[in-house]
C-alpha cells in the first residue's frame, strides 16, 4: 500500500515511516498541515495516517479540506487526547478511526489494514428509501435532492443499513460489515458515527429515516417504530 503519514515529530514520522516501509509499504511522510494538503493532492494513497497537532493547521482541519474537495482516501487520526469531544472532533471532520497515543506498532499496523481493506462497493446499485437515494457506483447520497457530504465511514454505514431497510441491524452486525469482522470497536465510536450520519440525514423538520433500537442496534425505514 501508497501511506501518508502527516506528523510533525521527526522521531515519531521516522519510525512509523521505517516500520510501514518494513512491512513492505510505501510510506511518505509530510510533517505540517499545508504539506500533507498538497502530497495529498497530487499522488493518490491507499491510507492516510494523520497526527492531530500539526504546524500551519491541524489535522482535523486537513482531513475537512480532503473532504470537501471529495477525496475519500482512508483517514487514521493519531490523537494525544481521548476525551469524547476530542473523538467526535476528529470523525466529524472525516477521520474513519482514531488511535491514541501512545500505541504499539501491531495495533498501528492492525487499524491501517482496516480502513484499507474497505473494497469497492457494488456498481450501478441505486438505493431507496423515501426521499432519500444512495448511489453505490458514485458514492452519491441525495435527500430531498440536495446532495449530502458523508466521511468514507458514514457512507460505509449508511449503505449496510440501506440494503437491510426495514430490517434491524445488530451492532455487531455494523461493526461487522463497516470495519470488518473480528475488529474491536468501541460502542461508544458506532454511536458517535451513527449520531455524525443522522446530523447529516435527518434534519429538522424531515421524516426521521435513522431509528434507534434500544439495546439491540439501528434501522432506516420510513415509518416509526411503535
Amino acid at each position: 500500500m501508497r501511506i501518508l503519514i502527516v506528523e510533525d515529530e521527526k522521531s515519531m514520522a521516522e519510525l512509523l515511516r521505517q516500520g510501514l516501509t518494513e512491512e513492505g509499504h510505501c510510506a511518505e511522510v509530510a510533517r505540517s498541515g499545508p504539506d500533507g494538503t498538497t502530497l495529498a493532492a497530487t499522488s493518490r494513497y491507499d491510507v492516510i495516517v494523520l497526527d492531530v497537532m500539526l504546524p500551519g493547521f491541524s489535522g482535523c482541519e486537513l482531513a475537512r479540506r480532503l473532504r470537501r474537495r471529495g477525496d475519500q482516501t482512508p483517514i487514521l487520526m493519531l490523537t494525544a487526547r481521548d476525551a469524547d469531544a476530542d473523538v467526535v472532533a476528529g470523525l466529524d471532520a472525516g477521520a474513519d478511526d482514531y488511535l491514541t497515543k501512545p500505541f504499539s506498532f501491531e495495533v498501528l499496523l492492525a487499524r491501517v489494514r482496516a480502513v484499507a481493506r474497505r473494497g469497492p462497493v457494488a456498481h450501478g446499485v441505486v438505493l431507496r428509501v423515501g426521499d432519500l437515494a444512495l448511489d453505490s457506483s458514485t458514492r452519491a447520497v441525495h435527500r430531498g435532492g440536495e446532495r449530502l457530504t458523508l466521511t468514507r465511514t458514514e457512507f460505509g454505514l449508511l449503505e449496510f443499513l440501506m440494503r437491510r431497510t426495514g430490517t434491524i441491524a445488530t451492532r455487531s452486525m455494523l461493526i461487522d460489515g463497516v470495519w470488518g469482522p473480528g475488529r474491536e470497536i468501541e460502542g461508544n465510536t458506532l454511536d458517535a458515527f451513527v449520531h455524525l450520519l443522522r446530523q447529516k440525514i435527518d434534519r429538522p423538520g424531515q421524516t426521521p429515516l435513522i431509528h434507534t433500537i434500544r439495546g439491540v442496534g439501528y434501522c432506516v425505514r420510513e415509518e416509526p417504530f411503535a
